[in-house]
């Protein structure tokens, strides 16, 4: 072992520190493994309450650490999911914890059998750079409604953003009840390294297969919210304005660094210009001074504009066209562009290949739209799927053929939105689910318990075999 990896594994570490705090959670959560609906109920309002206060601390946060962010990119994605999942949690939350009553059957009456949904302990959550509140906020909110304690681990480049956060979970929470960890790539994979109970991941593909193999060293289930190329098939029958407008949208905010943005789009053959030249005069019309526009978010930091830059400059060299969406297109020193539209691509392209996770939007033609499902369906599974057509015949063939962690009907990214609905990957997108119902289970160990009285059918079945009465119920119950 080198110095340097004995001083981050010694026993004053960041890894040692990690595991002191997990094992402090365990024993406390040990002390009250079943918290009551009105401790969970209280912290999740607390909490509502902290991230109100906070609110244009958390906007100023992002802004800066942007270089800039729209005051509404942060308010419409990041604090509005985050207080309406808690609004939602609270709401159900006692029907959620209500024992579920399941039918015992002939053979096990009169014994009753019920499903209690118990704490799984403490969860670990990992968040990534592109919307830090809700993806730290919304997952927790799922953890405490289960009844668990958590820690979290927040990216490192957003740190004006994590202290806002810290402020506002240790406004609420002990360290012993909810803890906030920060550093680079080396404290993400001793975090993911750790025994919990149940880990969640929201990142890249990539990273993703990472996390899962350090779990597997402990057996910790995960939940992976990934991402992929998530596309648009436009029908032939959709009018492209309307179109237009429900994707833009998608691809927009915050300059499309979102898991289920818009990635590529599939266009009947002919109606390319058409697309092109009606996204352009909707983004104008959203965004009127370009880059400029005070509505309009960065790339996040410069290490991801030359990502995206390096991925234009590899599609033009191998034939691709980029035609902007509005003529004020880059600022390279505030690490901000406009969409870019690309045609005549290629498979071997960067940008045909990996997720794009910015403000570049290849557009591909084809020729039926069987040719377009098939194009879906020799990739890897997306998180998101987008279809703009008003014909219903279109609408169950694209949602039965094709796979997709979600999906979206003449919209875009709203599905994410729905409270009351799972979210989650499938394949290379993601494992799992959580929001709303499905966040609660996902953090619950579902227990099945079958109570029995004085008199018991088990009996029945005792050794030794044989007798008249099992030969009865072997003959009644197998066949």
């Amino acid at each position: 072992m080198s110095e340097s990896q004995a001083t981050f594994q010694g026993a004053n570490s960041p890894a040692q520190q990690m595991q002191n705090l997990l094992t402090r959670q365990r024993q406390q959560y040990q002390l009250n493994p079943m918290p009551s609906l009105s401790s969970r109920k209280q912290q999740l309002i607390e909490l509502k309450k902290a991230i109100l206060r906070n609110q244009d601390k958390l906007c100023k946060a992002l802004d800066e650490d942007y270089g800039q962010r729209s005051q509404y990119d942060t308010l419409i994605s990041d604090l509005l999911p985050a207080i309406a999942g808690l609004n939602y949690s609270v709401k159900n939350l006692k029907k959620w914890m209500k024992p579920s009553r399941r039918h015992a059957g002939l053979l096990l009456s009169p014994a009753s059998v019920k499903v209690h949904y118990q704490p799984l302990g403490v969860v670990g959550i990992v968040v990534p750079w592109n919307f830090p509140v809700m993806l730290s906020l919304g997952p927790l909110t799922a953890a405490l409604s289960a009844g668990n304690r958590a820690m979290i681990k927040l990216s490192e480049f957003t740190p004006k953003t994590n202290t806002v956060i810290r402020e506002v979970l240790a406004s609420v929470f002990t360290e012993d009840q909810v803890a906030v960890f920060e550093g680079e790539a080396d404290i993400a994979s001793e975090f993911t390294k750790l025994n919990f109970d149940h880990l969640l991941f929201t990142g890249s593909t990539a990273v993703g297969k990472h996390v899962m193999r350090a779990a597997a060293d402990n057996l910790t289930p995960v939940t992976l919210e990934l991402g992929g190329k998530s596309p648009v098939i436009i029908a032939d029958d959709i009018d492209l304005d309307l179109a237009v407008e429900r994707l833009i949208f998608g691809k927009c905010m915050n300059a499309g660094q979102i898991c289920v943005a818009p990635d590529y789009v599939l266009i009947p053959e002919g109606k390319q210009q058409a697309f092109i030249e009606a996204y352009k005069k909707a983004f104008t019309k959203m965004y009127p001074k370009g880059v400029s526009s005070k509505d309009y978010s960065s790339v996040v930091n410069q290490r991801q504009f030359k990502r995206l830059r390096d991925w234009m400059a590899d599609a033009q060299a191998k034939g691709a066209s980029i035609i902007p969406a509005h003529a004020s297109a880059i600022d390279d020193l505030q690490h901000r562009m406009v969409t870019h539209l690309i045609i005549d691509t290629k498979d071997d392209m960067t940008l045909m290949q990996e997720e794009i996770f910015g403000p570049l939007l290849p557009i591909i033609p084809y020729q039926s739209l069987d040719q377009a499902i098939q194009y879906v369906q020799a990739r890897p599974r997306p998180l998101a799927l987008y279809l703009m057509s008003m014909d219903p015949q279109i609408q169950k063939q694209v949602t039965e053929q094709c796979h997709a962690g979600g999906m979206c009907i003449n919209e875009s990214l709203l599905h994410v939105g729905a409270d009351d609905a799972p979210f989650g990957g499938v394949g290379p997108s993601g494992m799992g689910h959580y929001h709303g119902k499905e966040g609660f289970l996902t953090f619950s160990k579902a227990k099945t318990v079958l109570k029995a009285g004085k008199f018991g059918t088990g009996k029945l079945v005792h050794p030794p075999y044989g007798k008249l009465v099992q030969k009865i119920i072997l003959k009644t119950f197998m066949r």
